[in-house]
């Protein structure tokens, strides 16, 4: 079983607490999000995890206590953008906190652990593409020799965050630019000794030297391992995402960070108020069973092959 924690809230910035308790405790329980009664109960021995992903903008809450992760292997998706308080409100200077935080995870855990992700890009008058090459390349220089990896994306519209973006007179260019402007980050990466690559993108990026990326990274979680894992494709994921098959334990409507762009939440008041049911000990992220709710264990188990043939090693 692979954990993502989480694409729907920021789990290492204001939940690792919680987190490390379930761990201890040896699980955990999910709302649905379609069927909010039904409750899935997750075991979290840890001879069915295989692997956690982690997903975060500010993962220095959790940094100190990574050693209670019991051997688990795992690795970060770390999201540093170069927007400010107008499009990410509660997210810290970038220069002052965020790239150092960036630069202390990759030294504990090394560069190969640590993906940097400068997503969802979009443009406006304020953010052009200009600006964002500027940055990125500020970024990317910042990083160079604390990651191996950087991921983009072009921002989707969904219904909740349309709205916030018609509001910050969001603009995409035609595919024929944005495969141009690709490019150029490209260049920029490779300059500074990473790897570029494109996520869920239906527009086929190779020819400007951004190759098609997972976040649930199945060859990466292969070579943290050392085990091939039997992981499918994510059948809940959209047609474009190449993710493997995981189970994510967040909650919706929970992150306080406040991104304008973001799909997972409706806005920050709407994370506050549900941020007032967190409660340490609860099984459940910012929640407590209630009537009518129904908890089925969830049957899960390792995806590990451990007998590999000599393919594996290249051999």
């Amino acid at each position: 079983m692979i954990l993502s924690a989480s694409r729907r809230t920021d789990i290492p910035n204001y939940f690792s607490g919680w987190f490390f308790n379930r761990l201890e405790e040896g699980f955990l329980y999910v709302r649905n999000p379609v069927n909010v009664h039904q409750v899935s109960k997750i075991p979290l021995s840890p001879e069915i995890i295989d692997a956690i992903v982690f997903w975060s903008k500010n993962p220095a809450p959790m940094i100190g206590s990574l050693d209670r992760l019991k051997g688990i292997p795992y690795y970060f998706q770390f999201t540093v953008t170069a927007y400010g308080r107008d499009i990410e409100r509660n997210i810290p200077d970038k220069k002052q906190v965020i790239l150092p935080v960036f630069q202390d995870l990759s030294g504990r855990i090394g560069s190969n652990r640590v993906i940097w992700r400068y997503d969802p890009i979009f443009f406006n008058n304020a953010y052009t593409k200009e600006y964002h090459l500027a940055a990125f390349g500020y970024i990317a220089e910042r990083l160079r020799g604390y990651t191996k990896k950087c991921i983009i994306s072009f921002v989707d519209l969904y219904a909740k965050n349309k709205k916030n973006l018609e509001y910050l007179h969001c603009h995409m260019p035609g595919n024929e630019e944005l495969t141009k402007f690709a490019g150029r980050l490209a260049e920029l990466a490779h300059k500074n000794g990473m790897e570029l690559a494109a996520c869920a993108e239906s527009m086929d990026l190779s020819c400007v030297g951004v190759a098609k990326s997972c976040c649930i990274d199945r060859k990466l979680l292969e070579e943290i391992t050392g085990c091939r894992i039997l992981a499918e494709k994510d059948k809940n994921q959209r047609k474009e995402c190449g993710c493997a098959e995981s189970i994510d334990i967040g909650c919706y409507n929970t992150c306080r960070n406040g991104c304008q762009y973001c799909y997972a939440g409706y806005s920050t008041e709407s994370a506050d108020r549900n941020c007032k049911n967190y409660h340490l000990d609860s099984p459940l992220l910012c929640s407590v069973l209630q009537e009518g709710d129904r908890v089925t264990e969830r049957k899960v188990e390792s995806l590990k092959e451990m007998q590999m043939g000599l393919d594996f090693f290249n051999i």
